[in-house]
């Protein structure tokens, strides 16, 4: 009897736990058995396991086998352990020294033949293991990309079980054999285009640079055709690149939902899910496998919902939490999923549901009882938490004849030099702190000794607050926004017109 060991990665949610495969051989009645919590993807493997081994030369024991997948309290799911089942089995057996894998992560789903299929998610997986003190790796060939991407680690790629045996001191034969890869993505989206094609409406232009800026959540309520798409699809180019570890968390998130990668994601992503998403597609979720919604994949980057009132109100209201905490927490009865939720949420809505109200040139056909029943399917916490609050107008044939052709717009590399600069102080004056964005910072260190703004200066807000139609909420957002615009504009501190502005951009709405 022998016992061999070696290692694996469960995955729940951004999360990865290091889970240790126990393979044993007994001379009893021949048979596999798989314990520790397994799933039934996971369940199937020891046919998976069998079939491979018995087509790529090197067969399983006609043995007892039992192979244990610890710790045995931790659910596991899916085929990703098929690899590291296998190997186990035959270092047991002695087909390969047991020492020689004691300390290697296997990871991949193996087919039939015997190929290893590639799988999602190896790059949250590796970086797990890595953070667990492991260094060694052997991933499916069709991974090799995506597994190289993580620095200090030392990755074998594998295209067959025969290769992963040999690679560990097996004496088997090579035998060439086609592996397996993943689909190449199709990417259907559109070009983002250029700030400078958007025609009039300057207050949404300077409200869409101020909110890349800070990182200000935005909502643009106005007619169809007023350009609130077209500016929406427009922020991400103003949003500088990502950082390291920010770029490190989005490709992480790009490899759990199944999408091939080649490097690692160095801009900010767009999200657009349909209004008929259901809060698992927009925040995540799964009955046993969690996978992050358009929300999670979103993070770092830009999260639109066009049409937003048409989203059913519970699942915008799922949104909440993520706004306030930066983080996404999925609930389930055996496990709880956390994927990062610090993304610029972006909403555009109509006036009315025939979307004319407020139109100079088309009569709305909607009664007062139907406007406020369709603004209310975005409710008044939701829309607390959305710092930006933009009345958005149809442009007009006048307004578009004001505009120069001699370059005077703004473009999208204009202003984005104008953002980095503002994050830049921003971040010059966060040093030190959790914070990298004004719009992640609580209004109580804005409100502390030595950064608290006089009174005449924040006049307009105090009033708004007293009389109620501004909450403490919205008057800590309104100073966010108050000291974003200063960035911008090179100040040291906001002034009473800069407060007053930020005041407009969030109550012009409700004006």
């Amino acid at each position: 009897m022998m016992v061999a060991r070696t290692l694996s990665v469960a995955l729940l949610g951004m999360t990865g736990a290091v889970v240790e495969v126990e393979a044993h051989i007994a001379n009893a009645i021949p048979g596999f058995q798989l314990i520790g919590l397994p799933d039934a993807a996971l369940s199937d493997a020891k046919d998976r396991v069998r079939a491979a081994a018995a087509n790529d030369g090197c067969p399983l024991p006609a043995k007892k086998i039992v192979v244990n997948l610890s710790p045995a309290s931790l659910p596991k799911h899916g085929s990703a352990y098929d690899l590291a089942i296998a190997v186990a089995v035959l270092a047991a057996e002695g087909s390969i020294a047991a020492d020689a894998i004691s300390s290697v992560v296997h990871l991949g789903e193996l087919s039939l033949d015997g190929r290893v299929r590639p799988m999602q998610g190896v790059l949250p997986a590796i970086v797990a293991a890595r953070a667990a003190g492991f260094r060694r790796f052997v991933v499916p060939r069709g991974n090799d990309d995506e597994a190289h991407l993580v620095p200090d680690v030392e990755i074998t790629t594998v295209a067959s079980l025969r290769d992963a045996l040999i690679h560990h001191g097996a004496e088997l034969d090579p035998t060439p054999v086609e592996p397996l890869v993943q689909h190449p993505r199709v990417d259907v989206d559109q070009p983002a285009g250029d700030l400078g094609d958007v025609v009039g409406n300057p207050d949404a232009v300077e409200a869409l640079v101020v909110a890349a800026a800070g990182g200000h959540h935005l909502m643009m309520l106005g007619p169809p055709g007023a350009g609130k798409t077209m500016l929406a699809q427009r922020l991400p180019g103003l949003l500088p690149d990502l950082d390291p570890e920010q770029s490190l968390v989005v490709t992480s998130l790009s490899s759990l939902a199944g999408r091939p990668l080649s490097g690692l994601i160095v801009r900010p992503p767009l999200e657009c899910p349909h209004h008929t998403s259901s809060a698992a597609a927009l925040v995540g979720g799964g009955s046993k496998l969690i996978r992050p919604g358009a929300a999670a994949r979103a993070a770092h980057g830009v999260l639109f919902l066009d049409e937003a009132p048409e989203f059913p109100s519970s699942v915008l209201d799922s949104l909440r939490q993520p706004l306030e905490s930066g983080t996404i927490t999925i609930h389930r009865a055996n496990a709880i999923a956390h994927f990062p939720g610090r993304f610029q949420l972006v909403l555009a809505a109509n006036p009315c549901p025939c979307g004319q109200f407020g139109t100079s040139d088309i009569a709305c056909t909607c009664t007062p009882m139907a406007r406020r029943r369709y603004l209310a399917r975005l409710s008044g916490p939701l829309l607390d938490r959305v710092d930006l609050q933009l009345r958005v107008n149809r442009v007009t044939a006048s307004a578009m004849r004001l505009v120069a052709d001699d370059g005077s717009r703004t473009t999208t590399a204009d202003a984005r030099a104008r953002v980095e600069a503002a994050r830049s102080v921003a971040r010059d004056r966060l040093r030190g702190t959790p914070w990298k964005t004004n719009s992640e910072v609580p209004g109580s260190w804005f409100r502390a000794r030595g950064r608290r703004l006089a009174g005449g200066v924040t006049a307009a807000i105090d009033r708004a607050l007293e009389r109620g139609t501004l909450t403490m909420r919205g008057y800590d957002r309104v100073l966010r926004v108050a000291w974003t615009i200063a960035d911008l504009e090179g100040g040291s501190a906001p002034t009473e017109s800069q407060v007053g502005w930020a005041l407009y951009l969030r109550k012009s709405v409700a004006a």
